[in-house]
């Protein structure tokens, strides 16, 4: 019997050609779109592989491939894990990544488990990354994919080993230009179907609005200061605000002004000149490491801040109460609260964690 894999199908380019890779190398295919807009929502307002056209498409596709295709919905425990998360995050003054938190709880955990429920033996996506199975380490390793610009390995930091087992990402090898031109020779209507850049539940990517209409009153003003703690003017609330911005500050100044700090206990904002964003140093909690189950001794690594940033030498130290610390041979700019950083050894994923603070010294 030929082994099932479920691919979750978002309606674009990527997972449909997952789809038919794996059905030409013989597995039993079976397609699964995630519905996550809430059942009273604007649908409209969701964008990208979550709205009801990306679902539309993959149906097409699934159709076009001939295999079975399914919506699961996932409206409540999307909501809970990763909008909520979202929106809490903003509150504390931390900038989230929440594609990283689908990642982990709800593509490689719930439909991982409700994949395992219908018998399938992997999970699949169309991420741009590979895995596989080292007998010198007897681990799974997560590595970069071929495609320099659109690897996306360090969104997946966050699976386990047991996820890594049983997911399979067979675009990890190919560039997007080729999986393009695999659509476009198996006939795909998706071919050419241009990727979204936002948040998919922020589709007009106004953060400000979608977190306002969630909360009342969140947008309590403040103080904008500088390093001194002198007053230079008044913000409209720590959710509008994240480290290294420069836009919308309406403060009246010689040189560029950007956000070095965001203190929510306080709520005050600080700025400062473009040298104050470099920082030497970060902690980091919510750990995951790939190439060992947990970090006892400093390492040498590559480590990436954002996920557009380039990798840069640091050192990672263990630190009680399961945190580690980073220290950056060259200082790096705008080191963001809530954002990943994640730590590689050449093309393989080491592990990350969450930054908790960015450290001059």
């Amino acid at each position: 019997m030929n082994k099932r894999v479920v691919v979750a199908m978002s309606g674009g380019v990527d997972s449909s050609v997952t789809v038919a890779l794996l059905k030409e190398e013989g597995f039993d295919v079976i397609g699964i779109t995630m519905q996550i807009w809430p059942e009273d929502s604007k649908v409209e307002r969701f964008g990208g592989c979550c709205s009801i056209e990306a679902a539309e498409d993959a149906r097409r596709v699934a159709n076009k491939i001939d295999i079975p295709h399914y919506m699961l919905n996932f409206r409540k425990i999307f909501e809970e894990k990763v909008i909520d998360y979202f929106c809490e995050e903003y509150k504390e003054g931390r900038t989230p990544n929440p594609c990283i938190r689908c990642n982990q709880l709800i593509k490689f955990d719930i439909l991982l488990k409700k994949a395992r429920e219908l018998d399938a033996d992997f999970i699949a996506t169309g991420h741009y990354a590979r895995i596989e199975y080292s007998e010198e380490r007897k681990r799974y390793l997560l590595k970069r994919g071929i495609d320099e610009k659109k690897d996306q390995s360090y969104v997946l930091y966050g699976m386990t080993q047991e996820q890594l087992a049983h997911t399979l990402m067979p675009l990890g090898s190919f560039t997007k230009n080729q999986t393009r031109e695999m659509a476009n020779k198996i006939g795909l209507s998706v071919a050419d179907k241009q990727e979204s850049q936002e948040i998919c539940f922020i589709p007009d990517n106004d953060y400000g609005r979608f977190l306002r209409e969630r909360f009342k009153n969140i947008t309590k003003q403040g103080s904008i200061v500088n390093k001194e703690g002198k007053v230079l003017g008044i913000h409209q609330g720590v959710i509008f605000y994240t480290i290294g911005q420069r836009k919308g500050l309406r403060i009246s100044s010689p040189r560029p002004l950007y956000v070095i700090d965001i203190n929510k206990e306080k709520n005050e904002i600080a700025v400062g000149n473009n040298d104050d964003l470099f920082k030497k140093e970060l902690t980091a909690d919510n750990l995951n490491f790939i190439l060992f189950d947990k970090l006892t001794e400093s390492i040498k690594v590559k480590a990436k801040i954002r996920y557009l940033s380039p990798k840069a030498d640091a050192v990672v130290y263990p630190l009680k109460d399961e945190r580690v610390k980073v220290v950056f041979d060259k200082p790096e700019r705008a080191v963001t609260p809530g954002q990943a950083v994640v730590f590689y050894d050449g093309d393989l994923v080491v592990g990350g964690g969450t930054i908790l603070e960015g450290r001059l010294l």
